[in-house]
């Protein structure tokens, strides 16, 4: 999967897209930031008051403040007056901790608003752009891989905004702020305090290095093991049916075991860094303790300052440290915007023509229809034939001959090579592609059910059709009768993909839902294969009879199914080798005779000569 996006998309900053989607929330980073400053204000305010209360207050030593602080002192009555009421040194350090924990309240309250505004934004562009890449692209992606990266990527991003870009900011303010006021008070002690912070910078940024090569083998090995268990779990029958549940079961033991070595690798890197860091940080800090005490021993320092730089220290060591964790994240996070915009940046399905919406009432005709996936013509070649409203035309062939192509061209889930399509005299290409889809319905082989009620499945096309309607469509589909039968009737929850039912009551339901579209030109694309043949005469006889000025096309390899048709298209290597009614294509040799005297369609003893 990731060669093929890689190989579709221009290369982009992936940063781009955070920007991109977080746009409508810069308010509430605005104010996360703010309220960031507000609490390391906070913070570094009520060192001060311990420091002030240990010299000026106790000990009667002029305090390293601010003068215009220290002058609101003298004005409220000096040393004597704080001694009197010493409880208000208490409870000035108490509303510094008060405020801290409410600008911390409120700045995480602002970037959760951000982080969760921000991943919905991006889920719902996601979706939005899966759903409109070209119909090609999903058959090269794996859908667990796209399942992980729309889920496990996105809460990385989110989660980076929510907490580790505001610790960007309130690491650099608090850095910052802490090297200010040491350096003013006391240079040496400064000195000393800031020691081991070139061996944490330098440890910070050879860790995010390693770091986030390990973060990108991680996240594509649990895409891979999502993949697996996506197919698995999606194919459940098909491994039983096969007896391949110890196959697959060490399959996806073997992603298991790459996933848990990757993450152990990746484990041993993390808990490595922070034991350093761990390590080197408590060293830094007895280191500054130590120092102080020589200097409050010599009279340089106050035990006041010893107190302030000690705290201080500490808001120099944890930032210098928690660099390296912010800088893995961001990795992580950058990582998996990258995932991320290798889907935004898979190019969306494009109008190739006028983008028309016109009446689809029309003939349809294929005039020298040429198409192929990797040459030109290599499916079908020089496809001509036309179809009046009304009629009904029917398409064999071998597997491989190009039936579906066919079909898939009239909905330009793919576009011809060369040669037209148009309906109505207008070029299918000109024709909106939204327009052209809503009036073409087409049953698959193997159709897709929701995990709902049948009622819900048959009425997705159509939600405001009644139960009148939605009852209607099911006895044409011949499925009426058998979902009756169900205990609760058309409020039965079919399964997952359609589990709980048989192939065909699987397809009869797809059947209705189709029908309930009310599309002028309808495709049945060997979607009557699981029935059994007195149902499926039973589905054709409902269809003629609804006599409309539609289309109907039936691909099947059932001569009886196809007999019947006003025209019946014969494909043979990607070419249309025959044409015409039953009655003419029997009596000529080819393809249609051959099937026909196979499955015993002709008269015995009938001569078709």
């Amino acid at each position: 999967m990731k060669n093929i996006m890689e190989s579709k998309i221009k290369k982009r900053s992936p940063w781009r897209l955070f920007f991109r989607v977080l746009r409508p929330y810069w308010g509430y980073v605005i104010l996360s930031a703010l309220f960031v400053l507000l609490a390391a204000i906070c913070v570094y305010l009520a060192p001060f008051v311990t420091s002030f209360t240990l010299d000026y207050v106790i000990r009667d030593v002029d305090p390293h403040i601010p003068a215009p602080i220290f002058n609101l002192v003298k004005r409220l009555g000096g040393r004597e007056y704080f001694v009197e009421h010493l409880i208000l040194c208490g409870a000035v350090y108490l509303a510094f901790t008060v405020l801290n924990g409410l600008f911390t309240y409120l700045r995480r309250r602002s970037t959760a608003y951000a982080a969760e505004g921000m991943a919905k934004t991006l889920r719902d562009a996601l979706y939005e752009h899966i759903n409109a890449v070209p119909y090609d692209y999903h058959k090269h992606v794996s859908t667990g891989d796209l399942v992980q990266r729309c889920t496990s990527d996105v809460e990385t991003v989110r989660r980076f905004l929510s907490v580790q870009m505001m610790d960007i900011l309130r690491t650099a303010v608090m850095f910052v702020t802490a090297l200010v006021i040491l350096l003013r008070i006391h240079v040496p002690m400064a000195l000393i305090s800031m020691v081991t912070l070139p061996l944490l910078t330098v440890s910070s940024f050879v860790y995010f290095r390693y770091v986030q090569r390990y973060f990108k083998d991680a996240d594509e090995a649990e895409g891979q093991l999502s993949a697996a268990l996506q197919e698995d779990l999606t194919g459940v029958r098909i491994v039983r049916a096969f007896g391949q549940e110890r196959a697959e079961y060490e399959k996806l033991t073997r992603l298991n075991a790459k996933t848990r070595d990757t993450n152990i690798r990746l484990n041993k890197l993390l808990g490595f860094y922070w034991g350093l860091s761990d390590a080197v940080g408590f060293s830094q800090i007895g280191i500054s303790l130590a120092a102080g005490i020589y200097f409050c021993a010599k009279g340089t320092m106050t035990l006041g300052l010893v107190t302030l730089f000690s705290t201080y220290t500490s808001m120099l060591t944890w930032p210098v440290r928690q660099l390296g964790r912010i800088l893995a994240d961001m990795g992580k996070a950058s990582i998996s915007l990258q995932r991320l915009t290798e889907i935004m940046d898979a190019q969306p399905e494009q109008e190739p023509g006028k983008a028309l919406t016109v009446d689809m009432s029309g003939d349809i005709c294929f005039d020298h229809v040429c198409f192929g996936y990797d040459a030109p013509d290599d499916v079908l070649k020089d496809i001509t034939f036309s179809v009046k409203p009304g009629e009904t035309v029917a398409i064999l062939g071998a597997t491989g001959s190009g039936k579906s192509s066919l079909v898939q061209l009239l909905q330009r889930l793919y576009t011809c090579t060369r040669g037209s399509i148009t309906i109505g005299g207008v070029n299918i290409n000109d024709i909106d592609h939204a327009c052209l889809r809503k009036n073409i319905g087409i049953v698959l082989q193997e159709p897709f059910l929701y995990s709902r009620t049948i009622r819900e499945n048959i009425r997705i096309v159509n939600p405001s059709a009644s139960d009148a309607e939605v009852e209607q469509a099911a006895r044409i589909a011949a499925i009426h009768d058998v979902i009756m039968g169900f205990e609760k009737g058309y409020d039965t929850i079919v399964g997952e993909r359609g589990v709980t039912l048989s192939g065909g009551q699987l397809q009869r339901v797809a059947i209705a839902r189709t029908l309930m579209q009310k599309a002028p030109i309808l495709i049945f694309d060997d979607s009557m294969s699981a029935v059994d043949t007195e149902t499926d005469a039973k589905i054709r006889d409902a269809l003629y009879g609804m006599k409309r000025d539609g289309i109907l096309f039936i691909i099947s390899h059932r001569i009886t199914t196809l007999c019947e048709a006003d025209k019946i298209l014969v494909l043979e290597g990607g070419r249309l080798v025959d044409m015409g009614t039953h009655e003419e294509l029997i009596q000529k040799p080819g393809m249609y005779r051959r099937i026909a005297e196979i499955q015993d369609a002709l008269p015995k003893g009938g001569d078709a000569a």
